[in-house]
């Protein structure tokens, strides 16, 4: 039987290619994300590897939701073995200006969607003696950068919530970790870079250099495909005393 994965925000950036890499492997996928076209990119997915697959659009702003996506999960395949709590969104700006609606939806989906999720997915990982929850986190969990309190707060929240689940999960095969990446060209991040060059008026060759990976030793954008090898590689029924740590792919921003 193939095993089972649920990774949120699957249908576009760093989940996409997660979800690319899982497939390939040949796991049942649960795919989620607000794209209209989420199903059919889930779709063509199964169809190009030959998997079963579903979708969901829950709102990961509500944890009886975030349970339903769970639940649904279960039903549909029979099994939930992988939780990729990857969802995440962003939002920059100076403390005193940071708008309070703002700050609670990203620790509700960067940080608090992770909880829920986990807790929803726990009793039946524990029945079945085996679970692998693999929170994507961020370099921003382990340093800070100014104007993204909202972030770097839910970010760190995230690692610290990871070392408990990966503590209470040990008797039960319940394995959890962080991943942690510096900027990925995701996206998101185009759109930022352009955004960045009417701002400073550069180039956006420069904004890139100067300012995306400025704190970076190698400039580089991190590829999308590291990151799900790592995913991959946490995954794996040999991985079981890989708990309660955050793997860092960063090009060098934490070593400084």
């Amino acid at each position: 039987m193939n095993k089972t994965v649920l990774i949120t925000g699957s249908t576009s950036g760093i989940g996409l290619g997660i979800a690319k890499k899982f497939a390939k492997e040949g796991y049942n996928i649960m795919f989620h994300g607000l794209e209209a076209n989420g199903q059919d990119i889930a779709n063509d997915i199964a169809q190009e590897h030959n998997i079963n697959v579903g979708f969901s659009n829950a709102n990961l702003l509500q944890s009886d939701a975030i349970e339903h996506l769970v639940n649904e999960t279960i039903n549909t395949f029979g099994s939930l073995h992988i939780l990729v709590n990857n969802a995440g969104i962003q939002f920059v700006s100076p403390i005193e200006d940071f708008p309070n609606s703002k700050y609670e939806n990203i620790i509700a989906i960067n940080m608090n969607a992770v909880f829920y999720a986990s807790k929803a997915a726990w009793k039946h990982m524990k029945n079945q003696n085996f679970g692998r929850i693999i929170n994507v986190s961020s370099v921003h969990g382990l340093r800070a950068s100014e104007f993204k309190s909202a972030y770097v707060t839910a970010k760190h929240g995230v690692i610290g919530m990871t070392k408990v689940m990966a503590l209470e999960g040990a008797p039960f095969n319940i394995t959890c970790n962080a991943i942690c990446p510096g900027y990925v060209k995701t996206p998101l991040v185009i759109g930022q870079i352009k955004d960045q060059a009417k701002a400073h008026n550069m180039t956006e060759d420069e904004v890139v250099e100067k300012v995306m990976l400025k704190k970076q030793a190698v400039k580089q954008f991190v590829p999308v495909e590291a990151i799900a090898d790592m995913a991959i590689l946490l995954a794996k029924d040999s991985s079981t005393t890989i708990t309660g740590t955050s793997f860092v792919l960063d090009g060098g921003w934490s070593a400084q």
